[in-house]
């Protein structure tokens, strides 16, 4: 199995596994009663491609920009930076679409939930990659 192929199915086991727990159990209420989630059922696979994409996507990146350094820092580092731009995509702009209130106590959880998102799958870039030589897909 490839690199990228075994950080993609990390990144989908650690995503799938983190964000349905947080948004569907634990959280569930909270996002109805702010008004984040508008469909009764969710469109899962729709989901399920949004983050096979994003960890094809951060896959692909992470070893053209890694830097020299503990591999697990480099990936957490790397995602974090990286995942700001689902971040703001999935915070900012949701609040800026539907009627949340309040957006703070939103964006207070949403950053929450990402900063975790990205710093758990950020540790498994960094051992994916972090084996061996580190340009090697």
């Amino acid at each position: 199995m490839t690199r990228i192929t075994q950080f993609i199915t990390a990144y989908f086991v650690i995503t799938m596994t983190w964000a349905y727990s947080w948004h569907m159990f634990w959280f569930h209420d909270l996002y109805i009663s702010w008004g984040a989630f508008t469909r009764k059922e969710p469109i899962i696979p729709l989901g399920i491609a949004a983050i096979l994409i994003q960890g094809a996507v951060v896959g692909y990146l992470y070893p053209k920009f890694y830097q020299n350094g503990n591999h697990l820092v480099q990936g957490v580092k790397f995602n974090l930076i990286i995942g700001l731009m689902t971040y703001t995509a999935m915070g900012f702009a949701t609040a800026a679409k539907f009627q949340i209130n309040p957006i703070s106590e939103f964006l207070a959880y949403h950053t929450a939930f990402q900063a975790i998102q990205f710093t758990l799958t950020g540790l498994a870039l960094g051992f994916v990659y972090g084996r061996n030589t580190p340009n090697k897909q």
